[in-house]
């Protein structure tokens, strides 16, 4: 599987979107060494706070099949943006610890804009859990 195909992927996990009250679609998808692919799109809610990214999602749906970090080679998150769809500050924070840090992380838009980065890149100074000693 090539990037592209992965951003195939997260454009039809981004129909899946639930997202009434901003009407803004995301969909992410990860892909594994042994070739799977996981999936996620936004979901939101009435109660603001309680609404999960697409990015999120996806790596939370990998995880709950029994994958882990060292696991995954590939992350894609596509939107309806006038340039490549970033992930949010959560979601960086999330990729920092569950992704492999020099990893490709896919950044597109339906238009075919795709921009190539990583977790580094992301966040760079990141909050990390040797922080926590």
């Amino acid at each position: 599987m090539n990037k592209l195909d992965l951003i195939e992927m997260a454009k039809k996990a981004r129909k899946l979107s639930y997202s009434p009250y901003s009407e803004f679609k995301v969909g992410a998808a990860v892909l594994c060494k042994d070739g799977e692919v996981y999936v996620g799109s936004n979901v939101e809610n009435a109660s603001y706070g309680l609404c999960m990214c697409a990015e999120r999602n996806a790596l939370y749906n990998a995880l709950m099949h029994g994958k882990k970090k060292e696991d995954f080679v590939m992350f894609a998150v596509v939107a309806d943006t006038e340039g490549p769809c970033s992930p949010c500050g959560a979601c960086r924070q999330v990729l920092q610890e569950l992704y492999p840090s020099e990893a490709p992380i896919y950044c597109a838009n339906l238009s075919g804009d795709i921009k190539e980065t990583n977790v580094e890149e992301l966040l760079p100074f990141s909050f990390r859990k040797d922080d926590l000693k």
